[in-house]
């Protein structure tokens, strides 16, 4: 779905190291009391749950859904949206909005009465959510319904994949808590290439640190969701999760899923001999 951003969002390393930790920082980190949140926090984390609930809508649109029958009460709560999404610039004073730091997209216009913007939440948006707001899994289930074509290869086959592995489905959290899963430590059993996968996860979209297209996003957040399907602990004993073939579960009824999963499969094979070949050729021995 394209979109138009006021902001310039980077690869899955840019979300864990500054996109997160600035989203907690000015609007609230996660298990914080809402006591001890300000009133913009607490304006932001509600215009969020209410965006992550809908399609793209307006500034009016959102706040009839929070406002629908106080004509007065509404106009105002609109302008605060305004504010919260695009910043404030009058009176002298400067603020950036949700928009500029990327949680939030503009995504077509409303011509019902006149020509507006309308809004959702950016796919570090639906993160933050998930990470911040303590969505129950049922919420998470909406959050994907609505948000399906931003993350069609997950939020798209949802049913399905829920079908096929159940509650593994909301491993998207430790995503959302900035578990990159590419830590050479973690331990799975013997001939399952996670670490490898994940890692490649990584390196494919390494050049786009700083700037990255929100259709490339949505497959690199959709490769490592299916590579952190491989997870199998060590300990684990059930040898129908063992190695790639543990997947089969996911993809047995979605040839086109498959072919996509295996092209980048192939293409971390062949990266992974790459850098065995240059490694070899630098054997002085």
């Amino acid at each position: 779905m394209p979109s138009e951003s006021e902001s310039v969002l980077g690869n899955l390393q840019n979300y864990k190291m500054y996109l997160r930790p600035n989203a907690h920082l000015h609007y609230g980190k996660p298990g914080e009391k809402k006591s001890k949140l300000t009133k913009h926090q607490q304006n932001v984390q509600s215009l969020l749950k209410v965006m992550s609930k809908n399609e793209p809508l307006t500034t009016w649109d959102l706040a009839k859904i929070s406002i629908p029958n106080d004509m007065a009460k509404l106009r105002e709560r609109e302008k605060i949206y305004r504010r919260l999404l695009v910043g404030r610039r009058d009176k002298g004073k400067h603020s950036d909005g949700i928009l500029n730091l990327g949680l939030v997209v503009k995504d077509g216009k409303s011509l019902k009465t006149g020509i507006a913007d309308k809004y959702r939440l950016s796919l570090y948006g639906i993160l933050y959510c998930i990470d911040v707001l303590d969505f129950s899994n049922n919420e998470i289930d909406k959050v994907a319904q609505k948000y399906s074509s931003v993350l069609p290869k997950v939020f798209g086959k949802w049913d399905y994949l829920k079908s096929k592995i159940g509650n593994r489905i909301y491993g998207i959290k430790l995503l959302a808590n900035g578990l990159l899963a590419d830590n050479p430590q973690i331990q799975v059993q013997p001939g399952i290439p996670f670490y490898e996968l994940m890692s490649y996860v990584h390196i494919k979209y390494q050049r786009n640190f700083e700037s990255i297209s929100e259709e490339e996003l949505a497959e690199q957040i959709s490769y490592w969701f299916y590579t952190n399907l491989l997870y199998n602990p060590l300990g684990q004993t059930d040898s129908k999760t063992n190695g790639i073939k543990s997947l089969d579960v996911v993809f047995e009824e979605d040839a086109k899923l498959k072919k996509w999963f295996l092209i980048f499969f192939r293409s971390a094979i062949k990266y992974y001999q790459q850098r065995y070949t240059i490694l070899k050729k630098s054997d002085t021995k």
